[in-house]
């Protein structure tokens, strides 16, 4: 059995406590100064300070970890992400440069249509070869669990090769892949003002995503010229019956509904909310389904950021993700998430470091398994290089993760 004792963290950060964490409970991220961790078979079995946890153990028989001088947190869950696609689009970066909109690019056929060509032509076994390429450079900055979409294919086959693919990243990685049926993320050329039948296709490729177990969550793309408010509502209710459990992409470029479609249809979480009301938030603040805000994706994009003071000061519980994503979002990168939620979202270090664990877990139905270090969890644990959490924010957009455990195993120093 293996068993590890991490002893002298300057800051053990143990997010414990009911999850998600609504407004001010984010800020409570329950710090043990010169904190304490014992991990057995993969299991944290005890959390407490130094002192207390080593007079009933005996070092000799665990594999000791001295953290003194550095902080300890529950590994990263990046609950927002297409990890599995074909192709790049760096042409329509630089076009957006120069003035373009993420909207006009796509009505020109660029966008998601262009990812498709791309997504098509890439096998099944290239998918996982670039997947884990992608999930490794993941460990290297604390994710230890990531969400990823299908919705590159557009097409029962692709669709499903992308969903495979993550299974079988799942299987053979030491990350956790949280795999989500995107079919609705866009609409192809040869289905405009035909949106209903595409929606009613998508559902039919999902019985075959269903049969063959390839997605925990279904998803979509509720947003002016995608998806109407109505076929999202129709396209996740058919999800929900089928077993599935429900996210969306929801307010993103327009004030459209889809942050309230979340909350009526109990999402785990409503996603981008760049442009949510302030009667979406109301009901946000009031459910558990969880505001994933992306950042890096208004960044990339020049957007306005989401309201993520206005949604924590209503009550609502928040999490943090990066986006990637072959278009909008071509970063991986957690420390630019924390660095942008920091400048330019007004969030705390508390309250980033909760929206990227325990509620970005609830966003993806572990929060009773990962996203904190207490008794009984998996003992997914990083370390970082210095001795505070404040140098998360303050060494900008730089990673400063030294060591990642997952499932009590040493996977990345």
């Amino acid at each position: 059995m293996s068993k590890i004792i991490i002893k002298n963290a300057s800051e053990l950060i143990t997010c414990k406590g009911k999850a998600p964490k609504h407004g001010k409970e984010m800020y409570d991220i329950g710090m043990i100064k010169n904190g304490c961790v014992v991990i057995e078979d993969g299991i944290i079995t005890d959390v407490g300070t130094t002192d207390d946890i080593l007079k009933k153990y005996d070092e000799n028989e665990y594999r000791v970890i001295d953290a003194d001088g550095k902080a300890v947190l529950p590994g990263f869950v990046d609950s927002h992400t297409h990890l599995v696609f074909g192709g790049y689009r760096a042409d329509e970066f630089s076009w957006r440069l120069k003035g373009d909109s993420y909207m006009s690019i796509m009505e020109r056929g660029g966008g998601i249509t262009s990812s498709v060509r791309a997504t098509r032509n890439t096998s099944l076994d290239e998918f996982i070869e670039i997947g884990k390429k992608r999930l490794d450079k993941l460990i290297a900055m604390g994710v230890t669990t990531v969400e990823g979409k299908s919705g590159y294919g557009l097409d029962r086959e692709t669709e499903i090769r992308q969903l495979q693919a993550m299974r079988k990243l799942n299987e053979i990685h030491e990350v956790d892949v949280v795999p989500t049926f995107l079919g609705p993320h866009s609409v192809l050329p040869e289905y405009k003002g035909k949106e209903d039948e595409f929606i009613d296709y998508m559902i039919d490729v999902m019985k075959d995503v269903v049969s063959e177990n390839l997605a925990e969550f279904a998803d979509i793309f509720c947003e002016k010229n995608v998806f109407t408010v109505e076929q999202s509502r129709k396209f996740l209710s058919e999800a929900k019956k089928m077993g599935l459990n429900l996210k969306i992409h929801a307010d993103e470029i327009v004030q459209l509904g889809g942050t309230e479609l979340a909350v009526e249809l109990g999402c785990a979480s409503a996603d981008h909310l760049l442009q949510a009301s302030d009667k979406g938030i109301k009901m946000l603040s009031e459910s558990d389904t969880v505001a994933t805000l992306l950042p890096a994706t208004a960044f990339c994009l020049k957007e306005e950021y989401a309201r993520a003071r206005e949604m924590i000061d209503s009550g609502c519980a928040v999490a943090l993700a990066t986006d990637f994503n072959p278009g909008s979002c071509f970063t991986n990168s957690v420390p630019l998430v924390i660095a942008l939620a920091a400048l330019h979202m007004k969030m705390s270090v508390e309250e980033i470091i909760t929206a990227l664990t325990v509620n970005a877990a609830a966003a993806v139905n572990r929060s009773n398994t990962i996203g904190s270090i207490e008794a009984g969890k998996k003992a997914d644990i990083i370390i970082l290089e210095y001795p505070s959490i404040h140098f998360l924010p303050y060494h900008a957009a730089v990673n400063i993760v030294e060591t990642v455990i997952k499932n009590g195993k040493i996977i990345g120093e």
